[in-house]
């Protein structure tokens, strides 16, 4: 989003159906590319060119309100915070004395002033949204409801107009109840990030707002504190419990030199950090970002229900009105039963129930995601991994450790083992690669000083190794399609590789000018719970797993049957794997992938959904993924499934309980054995049920 666009807070709007009429006033008035607003959020970022009094002024004209984020909220008295709530309360009791005295004295003027007086009351804001709508040529539940009330007083139904608003209003408060608590829910998370920290400065430990403190800053966290901003650790040991951003509920030990993250708590001991980003750049303020954002993704499902519901309201009111005229024209039915029947069909067809059913349940589900550690960015990819039955695993960092350790370094000439070692450690310590991580840690445990060697024209060749001048003479080292390429593969590096894989490990060749010089071996440690992962996934509904791995047949079988793995694909470059991807989902459909979110970057791309994993801290994968295990727990996959499916399935059973309900009293209502209070209790009625039921989720913990 562009940082320059102008904010604003808009109030008013509690679910989709409302989004739409103010989308659709501001596409008239704005233009379609000129805004975007996040009804998650309540946030409308407007283009800059656009004056400010413009934007409030169109916000009036649909209907609701709204204030420059630039300028702080003015302070409200409790009753104005909460008028909403005394005006709907004031109604009621109202309403209740009017129908009283209605049943005392039907002819009773205070009865009906009483129940006018509430109807005003209670339904001004309905009255204000539903004229709104209409000027834009936008129908809405706000102009069923009006409609309904107008014509509940045509016939002398004040009672009932009355019960009608009072429900209605009721209705309005528990959607935005569950609008602000899953907005509350999200922001929750930041708010685990302290205001204020002490930041030394000129020698001095100062506390001042965490916003106020800059990249390069040493700030001081004592035992039990929680760390405000994303930095290095630069002196201290502690263990820190980094489950807000990791999901992982274990401590974990922090010294100088390790990554920590703003929102974590700190243990026993006390911690100097270096910060590396300022506080609204935190990780952890990143994923509360990405929550926000991802109300973008709109899930299919969603999107299917808000199509129905603009097509359904004009639908209904066409329907209501065939309703009213038609039995008296064609059957000579008496013209008022029949009105009467056709505002109870009004009253059952608004669509509040329906619209909301689907982005609370989501919210949710997003919100007890990312507070495991797992940051799914949309509803789509949701709904999709509900429908995934096949997953396509990464062998190094995903299965195994990712910590590969050298085993062998086979001299093949006159080279000894520290010279061997000092060529490939001085030409990969540039890398971040984990078999260049592994080389490099072995030459500093043997000893062999390599950093004064002179590297020149350094190349990587994916999916084959590395090329680089080393003392003014040209290496290579990498895997046996390099060595082959380059034309130093022998009969005795065959058979050292045969023998290196069938022992389970990763051998690559360093050489020169067409001859061998050694054979590196490594090999990776399964991680322990992936097997057990694995099962779980089985057992959740995942029918086939894949492993696909840039490594030699030998190694990557030996981890496919240490996982049960049936099928595993080895020696795959990445634009190969993203073929496998392919080839997985024209045979299966929705396929996961599942990978370190940078090596897979293609793959993860290509998969239906892709899945990095054990990336807390990376911008890169963070916004490129679909999903982001914050950790390396693999296990959270299952977890990550489970809740996938019972976001669907919660999604099913409340359009399910909504449109079942309103078919009920639709039949009800044209039959004449439904009133209109009746109808809208039974709306609201469902209405609080698929809220509860969406906001249970936020409960929701896994089997991890």
């Amino acid at each position: 989003m562009n940082a320059r666009r102008s904010r604003y807070r808009v109030s008013g709007v509690c679910c989709s159906t409302e989004e739409g009429v103010l989308r659709k006033g501001l596409d008239g008035s704005l233009g379609k590319g000129a805004y975007d607003f996040n009804l998650l959020t309540m946030e409308l970022t407007v283009a800059p060119e656009i004056e400010e009094g413009r934007v409030l002024r169109e916000v009036r004209r649909t209907g609701f309100q709204a204030r420059s984020l630039g300028q702080p909220a003015e302070a409200e008295s409790c009753g104005r915070r909460h008028r909403e709530g005394i005006t709907t309360v004031t109604a009621a009791v109202m309403t209740a004395a009017g129908l009283l005295l209605d049943q005392a004295d039907s002819a009773s003027i205070a009865a009906r002033a009483l129940l006018l007086a509430a109807i005003l009351l209670g339904g001004w804001r309905i009255f204000r949204k539903a004229w709104a709508a209409i000027r834009i040529r936008a129908l809405d539940m706000n102009v069923l409801m009006s409609v309904a009330v107008a014509g509940a007083l045509v016939i002398d139904r004040w009672g009932e107009g009355a019960a009608v608003i009072v429900l209605f209003s009721v209705a309005l408060m528990l959607e935005t109840y569950s609008a602000a608590r899953t907005r509350k829910a999200v922001r929750s998370l930041l708010a685990l990030s302290p205001q204020q920290c002490s930041v030394l400065r000129d020698g001095q430990e100062v506390t001042l707002p965490a916003d106020e403190i800059s990249p390069g800053e040493t700030i001081v966290i004592r035992p039990g504190e929680r760390i405000a901003l994303d930095g290095v650790v630069e002196s201290g040991t502690s263990s820190v419990n980094q489950m807000v951003i990791t999901g992982e509920s274990e401590p974990i030990g922090r010294s100088p030199g390790d990554p920590v993250f703003a929102g974590s708590l700190n243990g026993r001991g006390a911690l100097t950090i270096r910060v590396t980003r300022r506080y609204e750049d935190t990780t952890l303020a990143h994923i509360v970002a990405l929550i926000e954002e991802s109300q973008k993704q709109r899930a299919p499902v969603q999107q299917t229900v808000d199509r129905f519901a603009r097509v359904y309201t004009p639908a209904i009111l066409a329907v209501a009105a065939l309703v009213a005229a038609l039995p008296p024209l064609l059957l000579a039915e008496p013209a008022g039963v029949w009105f009467y029947r056709s505002l109870v069909l009004l009253v059952i067809a608004c669509p509040c129930a329906l619209v909301i059913s689907t982005p609370v349940t989501l919210v949710s589900a997003l919100t007890a995601a990312a507070r495991q550690g797992v940051l799914v960015k949309g509803g789509k990819h949701l709904e999709t991994l509900s429908r995934t039955t096949v997953v396509a695993l990464d062998k190094t960092g995903t299965l195994t450790e990712g910590q590969p350790r050298v085993t062998d370094v086979i001299p093949l000439n006159s080279l000894q083992r520290e010279e061997i070692l000092g060529i490939a450690a001085a030409m990969e310590h540039r890398s971040e690669h984990p078999l260049a991580e592994a080389i490099v840690a072995e030459a500093v445990r043997s000893g062999v000083t390599f950093r004064h060697l002179p590297v020149e024209a350094f190349e990587a060749l994916p999916g084959s190794g590395i090329r680089a001048r080393v003392g003014g003479t040209e290496y290579y080292l990498g895997n046996s399609r390099l060595s082959r390429e380059r034309g130093f593969h022998s009969p005795a590096v065959e058979g050292h590789r045969e023998r290196l894989g069938r022992e389970g490990k990763t051998a690559i060749v360093l050489g020169r000018a067409r001859q061998p010089l050694a054979v590196i071996a490594l090999r990776d440690s399964a991680r322990q719970r992936s097997r057990e992962a694995l099962e779980k996934l089985r057992q959740g509904g995942i029918r086939h797993l894949v492993m696909l791995s840039g490594d030699n047949e030998e190694t990557a079988a030996r981890v496919a049957g240490e996982m049960g793995i049936e099928h595993a694909r080895a020696g795959l470059l990445p634009e190969q794997k993203v073929d496998a991807v392919r080839e997985l989902q024209r045979r299966y459909g929705p396929v996961a992938m599942v990978g370190d979110g940078i090596n897979d970057a293609p793959a993860l791309a290509a998969a239906s959904t892709g899945i990095a994993m054990g990336v807390a801290g990376s911008d890169a994968a963070l916004e490129t993924a679909d999903v982001v295990l914050m950790s390396d727990e693999i296990q959270k996959l299952s977890a990550l499934f489970a809740l996938s499916r019972q976001a669907m399935a919660i999604i099913r059973q409340n359009i399910a309980l909504a449109l079942g309900i309103k078919l009920v009293f639709v039949l009800l209502s044209i039959a004449g054995m439904s009133t209109l209070w009746m109808a809208l209790l039974a709306d609201d009625g469902a209405a609080l049920a698929v809220i509860a039921n969406g906001l249970r989720l936020l409960r929701f913990r896994g089997d991890a």
